[in-house]
């Protein structure tokens, strides 16, 4: 995995998983700007409202005690990946959105 991929890690103590850029990944953890993948659906309302205000993404650092997997968003078959989902939606691709709030 690359700085700058989009990913979907899954954590445990908690269990969560969490949908977004990819920062840093080191023997310490990940450090991405991200949200939990059930807010997946209110993210892309609120990124995609003309009139509201611009919604970016948190940075977060989930030491590599709680990283159960990192996978990367791709599609698969004719199933969409999160972020060509997102950019089909909002009319941005997701790293470009984010580049705004940089």
């Amino acid at each position: 995995m690359k700085p700058h991929s989009v990913v979907v890690i899954s954590l445990h103590s908690p269990k969560e998983r969490i949908w977004g850029e990819l920062l840093e990944l080191n023997a310490s953890g990940v450090t991405m700007r991200g949200i939990d993948l059930n807010s997946f659906d209110d993210f892309i309302r609120q990124a995609r409202d003309p009139e509201g205000d611009l919604v970016g993404l948190p940075t977060l650092f989930f030491p590599m005690i709680r990283v159960e997997r990192i996978a990367l968003d791709e599609a698969r078959g004719s199933v969409p990946s999160l972020a060509e989902t997102f950019e089909q939606k909002v009319g941005r691709g997701l790293l470009d959105y984010l580049a705004q709030f940089a």
